[in-house]
């Protein structure tokens, strides 16, 4: 199957696991393998670190029991899902809202781990082998991998996958398929995907994650945006059970799962259901935990942590209050400006929105000190610029010196300290100034363009808690004549209007993966993605430079330059401020019912608890919950 021209291009990071092969095959790293040759797993820059003959991952427990379900609320969610609301079950579209944990449904031809950074083995295929030009990648499909309904995984399915997904999936899935020229069938059981060279060294590291669906499904349902609360015919661990539109979903485990014997499945998915509850409003998914409806959550509200864990079950201790390390990724909470609005263009504009917010204030008044100022967009990570650039880093930005602000050859760009006082003078006094120094004047008490254009800003949440937080950042707006404004909407209003780009500011929380890739920047960072809906690019960031950054991350072919140029790209968007980085946290703050097995410590690059966990019975009968 060939594709017609190619589109803009993000990753399925598949929930699934992966397989081993047999112990014959051979274990290389991606950036050394050898052409035409069966492996059993890729990974970009070092040696794999399980063999095709691996029993299992040193995460998994394979002696855990399987049964009982695990109620909870996603703390985290890809694609088109929202976890206050759903409309649709198809997960992998751009169209409407879906629930979370779709993806445990699906199998794909290869699939992450969640210890290791940037490695992938084969899942629904038996191996993978590298044409000599390393532009197309030729998999054997194992013969006993099934969709739930018994039937074959084929070629045919395959190529029709990527097909549908290149053409009409979700932003996410799409933009990194603008690479994938054609997806051919050699035989029932043999795919080639074949590139057109300009793809980035690691894309199919990405590319060969994606869910795989049963293309006799997808014509019987009229297509793949057919009966949007008809779930697509899955392969995975789990499958749809039971629905109620916009209040639960609950996943089943399937018994007789074809995969649940290859190494990364082995000890994995032991709960019979998995339920997922949605919530408008955080206190109200809080009083359901209380009262043991959920079982599991993840707390984002510091003073909730802080003061509201002190209800009965705590305190005859059936309920568990703990922190785990947060992974070892790269993360970015910012606000994003969004710079299709002209007002929003000048950089002296966004750099004095940026001098209106009070970190240490909020830090101390409301978020009971919980947090850590954020300044690079990779906070956690090796990624962040420091100190002023040298050597290779410096190599590459001097290329591109004409085209970049002076600031980017010095320090990196951090967000101003405060005196905590919630209205520092000085603070608030620099941005008057670079909004004068941008043109604009007051008349009426607000800010106004040349062309008479109120400087106004409207910060779009969806949750009261947010609305909290935002409300003294919009008062200093307000003090240096910015007819500022908070927005509060409802969750299908959110997603739609973040997707359409219909929006000031908003605040955004993603993690990146461990190795970025190209495709992953392009999406946030390209010019690319600008006006195309759906993408991460939320503050329509168009700026050459930036692209020739994000496509240096997708040359990359050793961890050593992959870190200059994210540098690189860190400390340049940082001088753009497109982004205003606002926070984070080093944990997990979670709270369970005491009534899980799990083990320890936790993996590296993942947490899905409701694969990892199980349930221990016998905790759950001493709290009453057996």
């Amino acid at each position: 199957m060939t594709f017609g021209p190619a589109i803009p291009r993000r990753s399925f990071l598949a929930m699934a696991g992966a397989a081993a092969l047999a112990p014959c095959l051979k274990t290389l790293a991606f950036a050394a393998a050898p052409t035409d040759t069966p492996l059993h797993g890729l990974s970009a820059f070092g040696d794999l670190k399980y063999a095709a003959d691996a029993a299992h991952t040193d995460y998994a427990a394979p002696d855990a029991p399987k049964g009982g379900r695990f109620n909870f609320s996603p703390s985290y969610w890809y694609f088109n899902q929202n976890t206050q609301t759903f409309n649709t079950l198809n997960s992998f579209t751009l169209r409407g809202d879906a629930p979370p944990r779709m993806e445990l449904c699906f199998d794909s031809l290869m699939s992450a781990v969640l210890d290791e950074p940037d490695a992938v083995y084969c899942l629904a295929a038996e191996y993978v082998s590298i044409s000599a030009d390393r532009n197309s990648w030729v998999f054997k499909l194992r013969a006993e991998a099934r969709f739930h309904d018994g039937t074959p995984i084929t070629a045919e399915d395959v190529a029709e996958s990527y097909r549908v997904l290149k053409e009409q999936g979700h932003p996410d899935l799409a933009l990194p398929l603008a690479d994938l020229r054609a997806a051919e069938v050699l035989a029932p059981d043999t795919i080639r995907l074949v590139f057109d060279g300009n793809q980035s060294s690691r894309a199919i590291l990405t590319v060969a994650s994606f869910p795989i669906f049963s293309r006799g499904n997808l014509e019987n349902r009229g297509g793949f945006e057919g009966d949007a609360m008809a779930p697509l015919l899955g392969s995975g661990p789990y499958r749809v059970a039971a629905v109620q539109a916009g209040q639960s979903i609950e996943y089943e485990r399937v018994g007789d799962y074809w995969g649940k014997d290859l190494f990364l499945n082995k000890g994995m998915n032991h709960f019979d259901r998995i339920r997922v509850e949605f919530y408008r409003e955080r206190q109200a998914a809080f009083e359901a935990f209380k009262k043991g409806v959920i079982f599991y959550r993840q707390e984002y509200t510091s003073r909730v942590w802080a003061s509201d864990y002190n209800f009965p079950a705590i305190v005859e201790k059936r309920v568990v209050k703990r922190e785990f390390p947060a992974e070892t990724r790269p993360t970015m909470q910012a606000w994003a400006i969004n710079q299709r609005r002209k007002r929003f263009k000048d950089v002296r504009v966004r750099e004095a929105i940026g001098l209106c917010f009070d970190f240490e204030w909020t830090n101390r008044n409301l978020f009971y000190d919980a947090y850590a100022r954020s300044h690079s967009l990779f906070e956690r990570s090796v990624y962040q610029a420091q100190g002023a650039p040298q050597g290779e880093e410096l190599a590459l930005l001097e290329l591109l010196r004409s085209q970049l602000p002076p600031s980017v050859f010095g320090d990196p760009v951090r967000q101003p300290g405060s005196n905590g006082s919630g209205r520092d003078r000085a603070l608030l006094s620099r941005a008057a100034a670079l909004l004068a120094d941008a043109g604009l004047e007051r008349q009426n008490g607000f800010l106004q363009t040349g062309d008479g254009e109120r400087l106004t800003l409207e910060i779009l949440v969806n949750d009261e808690s947010m609305a909290r937080v935002d409300a003294p950042f919009v008062e200093n707006m307000r003090a240096v004549g910015i007819d500022a404004s908070i927005r509060l909407v409802d969750p299908t209003q959110y997603q739609a209007r973040q997707a359409s780009f219909d929006f000031d500011m908003l605040s955004v929380a993603t993690i990146f993966t461990a190795t970025p890739t190209r495709d992953e920047m392009e999406n946030f960072f390209h010019s690319r993605t600008a006006n195309r809906e759906g993408s991460r690019n939320l503050t329509g960031t168009a700026d050459p430079a930036v692209d020739a950054l994000v496509d240096a991350v997708g040359r990359a072919e050793s961890r050593e330059a992959l870190g200059i140029a994210m540098r690189a790209l860190d400390r340049v968007l940082r001088a753009r401020r497109d982004w205003i980085p606002n926070w984070y946290a080093a944990n997990h703050r979670a709270a369970f019912w005491d009534m899980f097995g799990y083990k320890e410590p936790k993996p590296d690059y993942g947490f899905p608890v409701e694969r990892l966990w199980w349930l221990d019975e016998a905790k759950a009968r001493t709290i009453g919950k057996a």
